[in-house]
């Protein structure tokens, strides 16, 4: 046996009546699509029902497997402690995916509980289930700040525990859609909203799920979403298969959306691999880019490549520009994997001789050093898209509206504190959140006095 469907449903609380008490009625779509699905899971009798949701234990650099026999749960954070769920965990398919994730290095598994309670991105589709099934054993497992990709091989881990255990199994990707679909919403309008709605929900009705995989980050996260990384995990469950999709109903009523999906698994289909697909496509865009990539991103990336390949630091090479061997200033080295930042480290002013040796220093502490990561590996070398900044000298400035965030970056100052962020970055879009931004990574709050500064890089890419 496999997983023979799949489905994707929101999960907010008030669907539940008692919780809702008549707000529910506004969304009834919703409600009605949510009932059909539940009624088919009725008819699939699964063993196991598998449930990614946002709302449980979430960790930058792990995927969170529920540990345990069971666990318990109630609504009560939503002034109804009476409305309660308990369910059984299937151990054996916990046990053998956690062991199949190990196996193909996702790091994944059931350790550092803080929560054991169920979540309410679990408890509102069981509210839906039970009215119909409740011959079945769950396995709860959260997202994480690990890439699309991950999350996408992570499911297709799901699928083979499955197989291997001969479970008849059910899939469910909990999660919300944008919180930004209205002014009177949970989080405001911002018009990355319904533009997120529209393309994730055309994406499930025509079954693309690719499109999944290619959504920018920062798109993402302006949109306020909730669920992607529930939906990429699920159709990782579903890499290989020919499905039935189908949108069964839309919703955007209280400022988030609300889509309820089915993925009826039809066949098998050797062109719905995605994942790989995906690397085929990242692999040549990353080659493109070195094949174009100038002296400066080309050394950083060599001194990495040497650093973790032969754990020795590049001897600066002779036939440099001249600006790189001669010229001082302030270097930044970031790099990015999957979309996502994998590293940062950089010098506000000259701290070596030149330029090159600037980049040799930061390129192996943006890769080996950055607090936030663990020290890039030889498998992710040939994934990591470099950039390198080359600051320009500093100058003060007494208000924000000195600031252009396409054209300056910022440095923010207070006694021996201070922080700073580049220019030009995506996802920031104000002089006010640039600011922000930099306060928060120095330490120093807004309502403090402090000094800034403004500078001008050179950005090779």
């Amino acid at each position: 046996m496999s997983i023979k469907n799949t489905f994707i449903v929101p999960h907010p609380p008030l669907i539940v009546p008692k919780v809702g008490r008549g707000q529910e009625i506004k969304i009834e779509e919703t409600v009605k699509a949510y009932d059909k699905i539940a009624e088919k899971i009725a008819e699939l009798r699964p063993d196991t029902i598998v449930v990614a949701t946002p709302h449980s234990i979430m960790y930058s650099d792990y995927i969170h497997i529920s540990p345990g026999k069971g666990a318990k749960g109630d609504f009560g954070e939503f002034g109804e402690p009476d409305i309660k769920y308990e369910a059984d965990y299937d151990t054996e398919f916990v046990h053998k995916l956690s062991e199949l994730a190990e196996w193909q290095d996702i790091p994944a598994g059931t350790l550092g509980e803080r929560k054991k309670s169920l979540d309410h991105g679990t408890m509102v589709p069981l509210y839906f289930i039970n009215k119909y099934y409740t011959g079945y054993k769950l396995v709860r497992i959260g997202i994480s700040g690990l890439s699309p990709i991950d999350h996408y091989d992570f499911g297709r881990c799901i699928a083979d525990a499955a197989e291997e255990l001969n479970r008849n199994v059910v899939f469910i990707a909990s999660g919300d859609l944008s919180h930004m679909l209205k002014d009177e919403g949970p989080y405001g309008y911002s018009d990355e909203g319904p533009a997120f709605d529209k393309e994730v929900t055309e994406a499930m009705n025509s079954g693309n799920f690719m499109r999944f995989l290619t959504f920018d980050e920062e798109f993402c996260e302006a949109a306020a979403e909730c669920g992607l990384r529930s939906f990429i995990m699920m159709a990782g469950a579903l890499d290989g298969r020919a499905v039935n999709s189908e949108l069964l109903s839309y919703e955007g009523t209280y400022g988030v959306g609300y889509a309820v999906a089915s993925f009826e698994v039809t066949g098998s289909d050797d062109n719905r691999r995605f994942g790989r697909l995906y690397g085929m496509e990242e692999e040549e865009r990353i080659n493109s880019l070195r094949k174009n990539e100038d002296e400066y991103v080309r050394l950083a990336r060599r001194t990495l490549e040497s650093y973790v390949i032969h754990h020795n630091k590049l001897e600066k090479p002779d036939n440099l520009p001249s600006e790189m061997l001669t010229g001082k200033a302030g270097v930044f080295v970031s790099l990015k994997m999957d979309g996502q930042l994998r590293g940062c480290i950089g010098t506000v002013s000259a701290a070596t001789e030149c330029i090159a040796d600037e980049i040799i220093q930061n390129a192996i502490s943006a890769g080996m050093e950055d607090p936030r990561f663990n020290p890039v590996t030889k498998k992710e070398l040939n994934k990591i898209q470099y950039s390198v900044d080359v600051l320009k000298e500093s100058e003060p400035i007494k208000s924000i509206s000195q600031l252009n965030t396409k054209q300056y970056g910022v440095i923010v100052k207070k006694g021996r504190r201070s922080g700073l962020l580049l220019p030009n970055l995506e996802g920031i879009d104000t002089p006010e959140e640039q600011v922000s931004i930099a306060l928060k990574k120095a330490g120093i709050n807004p309502g403090d006095d402090y000094a800034m500064e403004r500078f001008e890089v050179v950005r090779h890419n």
